[in-house]
């Protein structure tokens, strides 16, 4: 993927909140160094910062929520490889923004995209599409650090893609449609000053995650718990440092007789953020034959959450089934997951 830029900026002082321990330390856009000998895996990052919230509306058949914070340096991903993208002398903010289902408060990650175009005074400021990405604060989100034209109010209209992702459930026949809203935000640079800015010298590099961050009106991007997970478990499993859910449904409603449905769920260890945009193949054996074999593609439901999936010819009890990772999770990182997901582990469940 060629490196996109796009300009967004920050504004009405809403709410910020800060999860995890850590000294408080003087609000700085400067990173302190990254951690050497970091682990393959999830670890403790150097610091988080603190969130303010921007603005949010309805875009069709979407919730759009945008926040913002200091400049950030993060990874983005080429196959297995993550490259670093440092901050920028000229950039203001780091501008994010979460999509939602507004009925049952899902976070939905849409790999088809969005895009932010940025006016001021009628004026084009930028028009470019943000990078999907994982936060361990801020879970998953899209979004790039920017440079705005200073103090004042700027006009961001978004657009969020139809989704190409299967919809089960309440979700089938939603979000097939962009849809398109404007929000109004004034930008200033002392309210992003007092957002919060914690470092954790005694414990970074340690492996580990800090707390998801919450806010009053945007939702947690959070896989659901094994154990409320519809249909069987078949089981669990890690690889990439990423957790792998199998479960089994044969009376799922959007079945037909004789089909049964294969669900894995991908997401970080300790927060539970799903990990999209990764290729899986599934095998599948029931009664002594294969009875699937191929590409599972990435679906959203209610209850499943966001997770990879196939329709299957048989209502065995008890299949056999393969997992492999074709490719990890094309997701930019913040720090403390840049080296974590970056494998193609395979996987029997």
């Amino acid at each position: 993927m060629n490196r996109r830029r796009f300009l967004a900026g920050a504004g009405l002082a809403g709410a910020t909140a800060l999860a995890g321990c850590g000294s408080l330390s003087t609000q700085s856009t400067r990173a302190p160094p990254l951690v050497e000998d970091r682990p393959d895996a999830t670890y403790r990052p150097t610091h988080v910062e603190g969130m303010g919230m921007a603005g949010m509306a309805q875009a069709g058949d979407y919730m759009v929520g945008l926040t913002y914070s200091f400049p950030h340096r993060f990874w983005t991903v080429t196959g297995t490889t993550a490259e670093k993208v440092d901050i920028r002398s000229e950039d203001s903010v780091h501008l994010m923004a979460t999509v939602w289902d507004p009925e049952t408060e899902m976070v939905l990650p849409v790999s088809a995209g969005l895009s932010i175009t940025v006016t001021r005074d009628g004026e084009s400021v930028a028009d470019k599409p943000p990078w999907p990405m994982v936060s361990q604060n801020m879970g998953f989100h899209y979004g790039d650090n920017y440079a705005l034209d200073g103090d004042g109010v700027y006009q961001l209209s978004v657009r969020v893609n139809g989704m190409s992702e299967r919809r089960l459930g309440a979700f089938s026949g939603r979000f097939g449609e962009a849809g398109e809203a404007t929000v109004d935000f004034d930008f200033r640079q002392s309210t992003l000053e007092q957002l919060s800015f914690e470092e954790f010298p005694e414990s970074q590099g340690e492996r580990g995650a800090v707390d998801l961050m919450t806010m009053d009106m945007i939702p947690t991007s959070q896989a659901p718990e094994v154990s409320a997970l519809p249909g069987s478990v078949l089981g669990t499993d890690k690889g990439g440092d990423a957790v792998y859910v199998a479960s089994w449904l044969r009376d799922a409603a959007f079945l037909d007789d004789g089909q049964s449905y294969l669900a894995v769920s991908v997401r970080t260890p300790y927060n539970r953020v799903p990990l999209p945009m990764l290729s899986l193949d599934g095998r599948v054996e029931a009664d002594g034959a294969t009875v699937f074999e191929d590409a599972l593609t990435a679906a959203v439901h209610p209850d499943i959450g966001h997770h990879y999936g196939a329709v299957v010819e048989t209502d065995a009890a008890e299949p056999s089934v393969g997992v492999d990772v074709v490719a990890p999770p094309h997701v930019s990182r913040h720090e403390g997951y840049e080296t974590a997901f970056l494998g193609t582990p395979s996987f029997s469940f």
